[in-house]
């Protein structure tokens, strides 16, 4: 670069500043008067605001942004700038200049000439202004003082920096120059550039530079500590290896940092890994012995490798299993579910057929309490393999499945890799709970990550966040539970085979409570087998008043606490007579037995939960029962409706309605509406007069779907007419605008509700007639099923 000599030697003498001057805007930082500086100039306006001034007078005014900016106009500018002579140009090879430049003055924008690039202004220049010379004087002194001080303590501060800033002869520019080097905030630098006043210009640097001063302290005292830890560390480690060598010497054995690193490297030559995994798997145990044990890495690496280790890379996958085993394994765990199982068995035929589990995914379905968890425990019983169980209700965070980053603290793999390592097994059987329960959120979507875990295509590379290394999870055999598909994504449905579990009728539940709850209850409370006999009655009165929902969890914490009622009697009646002390109260109750009627179930029971007057029935006109399917199961539902005059008519809908549900209901309404008309069972003045109000009671459910569509038709039509529906009909199907009955779904669930409500006759959808050879002879027993086409066939009939 050529010398300062060299770029002004030969130049002509300054001319008096213009009062008109281009402006070049600059982002970065303002420039103060007084100081020779090369400037880069790269965008091509700005390169011909410097070539018009070069062919004009020379000058140019450089102004800050306020923020940096391509093509800036007048309006992003600052006020206040600096004057500066052009004193030589040099043209670079990539297109860009660079311009030597003498700044000399502070100006004032008074008039914007040309606003666009090139900017154009007239300027007022502004001199400094000294109040009191005394101060001034002083503050002089102490800013030389004080600068001396960071320059000695600044490498960055050059020599010719602190020869410039003694040799400066005018106040204001000391503090200019002063300002210009110090590493304050940009605005702040052109606060100091727009003041006149050179003592409140001296006393405000002076202010910078004590903040600078105290950095400076702050800085030297964490380098301090710094340096005295570093120091601390390198001589313990001397000191550690000395330990190592006296060790050596006295044959003392070596320290567990070694014997875990011998431990973690036998296991991995044993694994036999290639590719990515041996690597990584490699490079971190290298990295495990050059690792401090009191480092903080130390740790971390510890734990990868342990969990690393841990893993089953070495297990081969074998499929060992007869289906006739498997099925009497499930045969005994379970009572019914005849569908389910004869599925379940299918699908381990093909496996044994093709000697292979890839790519096996079930997703049981059905409302809670019908067995869907121990379903899985009895396939992994089943078939041999390791069980291993998870719950995915209401995550929101896809680390749950694919772990966390190791740069996390506490971090941790997610609960796939988790279970491989508890059950030492590549083959298991995984059950993921609640999978239409998962919400996505800013920490990802857990199903999202499923996609990966359960795609055939995808999960033989399956790449946990925390490991970061490929495991094959092909082999692993998943099966999912949720009460209800609508929740789950369609892609996750695409990858599984559905299998759903209905709700049980009363009769199938007193079976299972006499073959299944009621010894395992027994066993639970401390009595023997056969000590409390329940009749069919009462088990039957269970059913019907205490425990109605689909599945047997209620059911069973009725026989429990049916249980727990006679212990404590018994408990209390021996202590009353004096004998006390468990050996006596285990004696005396070894030799009693206890029967269980309709009034013991009354007695330990209280009040019936559900009675006779909780049965459903259309007893007035404006009513009719409709059958629904929710996640809990098949369900009843009891349409009530209502008609009352306004000025302007229309319909009126109560009772947590989905959107769906609302729509069946305009529909139902307006082939109500048209066929009511035409029929002259009503006239068009009527509906605009009269509003028609439907309501489903237990307005705080949500309810949704459109299979009752042909009950709203029935409810309104009976409104309409003043007519009831007959006793014990129910009926479910979608509505069409033109009064078809289309098809729906969860017939057997809603044939379970139906029964359980004492329902006799169903009206159903003519395309739903095949299902009902999927319902069971012991659940149709006692019900007319009308398949019907149009909702006249339900009209006709219903009434």
């Amino acid at each position: 670069m050529p010398s300062k000599e060299d770029i002004l030697g030969g130049l002509p003498a300054e001319k008096p500043l213009p009062v008109t001057l281009n402006i070049l805007p600059i982002g970065g930082r303002p420039i103060f008067p007084g100081i020779f500086t090369p400037l880069m100039i790269n965008a091509a306006e700005d390169i011909n605001v410097i070539e018009d001034s070069m062919n004009g007078d020379g000058y140019v005014g450089i102004v800050m942004l306020k923020e940096d900016k391509d093509n800036p106009t007048s309006v992003d500018l600052h006020n206040v700038g600096t004057v500066a002579r052009i004193i030589k140009k040099i043209n670079l090879p990539d297109g860009g200049m660079n311009v030597f430049v003498s700044t000399l003055e502070r100006f004032k924008i008074r008039k914007i000439l040309n606003t666009q690039n090139p900017i154009a202004a007239t300027v007022e220049y502004l001199e400094d202004k000294e109040d009191n010379a005394f101060e001034v004087k002083a503050l002089t002194r102490a800013l030389i003082s004080e600068m001396k001080e960071i320059s000695e303590n600044n490498p960055m501060f050059s020599e010719d920096m602190r020869l410039n800033m003694v040799n400066i002869d005018q106040p204001g520019k000391i503090a200019d120059f002063i300002v210009s080097i110090l590493n304050i905030d940009k605005s702040e630098q052109q606060k100091i550039l727009e003041m006149q006043n050179v003592r409140q210009r001296m006393e405000q640097v002076l202010v910078y530079i004590k903040k600078e001063q105290e950095i400076f302290r702050v800085q030297k005292k964490i380098q301090a500590e710094l340096n005295e830890k570093v120091e601390k560390n390198q001589r313990e480690y001397f000191l550690r290896e000395e330990l190592k060598s006296i060790q050596e010497e006295l044959g003392i054995s070596g320290s567990s940092k070694e014997s875990e690193y011998q431990k973690f490297k036998d296991k991995l030559d044993s694994f036999k890994l290639e590719g990515e995994a041996k690597e990584t798997a490699y490079g971190e145990l290298s990295k495990f012995q050059m690792l401090d044990p009191h480092d903080s890495e130390y740790n971390l690496s510890r734990n990868y490798l342990d969990i690393l280790t841990s893993l089953p890379w070495n297990d081969v996958p074998v499929e060992d299993y007869s289906l006739d085993g498997a099925s009497r394994i499930l045969d005994a765990d379970h009572y019914g579910l005849d569908d389910v199982k004869k599925r379940i068995v299918e699908y381990l035929s093909v496996r044994l057929l093709k000697h292979d589990g890839k790519g096996s995914v079930l997703i049981l379905v059905g409302p809670p309490g019908v067995g869907k968890t121990s379903v899985g425990r009895s396939i992994a019983n089943a078939m041999n393999k390791k069980f291993y169980r998870f719950s995915v209700g209401g995550e929101h965070d896809e680390g749950k499945i694919k772990g966390y980053r190791r740069t996390y603290i506490g971090s941790m793999p997610g609960q796939i890799i988790q279970g491989l390592k508890i059950t030492k097994s590549k083959s298991p059987v995984f059950m993921i709970d609640e999978v239409d329960k998962m919400n996505a959120s800013a920490q990802g979507d857990p199903s999202a990550a499923l996609l990966e875990v359960l795609d055939p295509e995808q999960n033989a590379t399956f790449r946990d966040t925390y490991l970061d290394v490929p495991f094959d999870l092909s082999n692993v055999f998943f099966i999912l539970t949720a009460n209800t598909l609508d929740t789950i994504p369609g892609p996750l449905l695409d990858r599984a085979e559905i299998i759903e579990l209905s709700g049980y009728i009363d009769q199938e539940k007193i079976e299972i409570a006499k073959k299944y709850i009621v010894p395992k209850n027994l066993e639970k409370n401390g009595l023997k087998k056969n000590q409390v006999k329940y009749t069919k009655q009462a088990l039957a009165l269970i059913a019907t008043e205490y425990a109605r929902e689909a599945g047997m969890r209620n059911y069973e914490k009725c026989i429990d606490k049916i249980n727990r009622k006679i212990v404590t009697e018994q408990v209390q009646a021996f202590e009353s007579k004096g004998k006390t002390g468990a050996e006596k109260i285990a004696a005396g109750f070894a030799k009693k037995t206890f029967s269980v009627d309709l009034p013991e179930v009354r007695k330990y029971l209280g009040k019936a939960v559900f009675d006779e007057s909780q049965i459903k029935t259309a007893s007035v006109p404006g009513t009719a029962i409709g059958l629904a399917w929710t996640s809990m199961g098949g369900d009843t539902l009891l349409l009530e409706s209502i008609a009352f005059k306004t000025d302007k008519g229309g319909l009126q809908l109560t009772g947590q309605m989905g959107d769906v549900m609302k729509e069946s209901a305009q529909i139902a309404m307006n082939w109500v509406k048209q066929h009511a008309i035409s029929e002259g069972i009503k006239d068009s003045k009527w509906f605009e007069e009269y509003t028609i109000h439907l309501h489903i009671p237990e307005g705080a459910t949500p309810k949704d779907g459109p299979s009752a569509g042909i009950t709203m038709a029935t409810t309104f039509m009976s409104l309409l007419t003043g007519k009831k529906i007959k006793a014990n009909v129910a009926m479910t199907g979608e509505l069409s605008l033109t009064g078809q009955v289309l098809p729906i779904g969860g017939l057997r669930e809603k044939t379970v509700a139906a029964k359980r409500n004492k329902i006799k006759t169903i009206f159903i959808p003519k395309a739903n007639e095949r299902d009902l050879a999927d319902i069971p002879e012991h659940v149709k027993k006692g019900i007319k099923f009308i398949p019907v086409s149009h909702v006249m066939e339900v009209i006709d009939n219903v009434f």
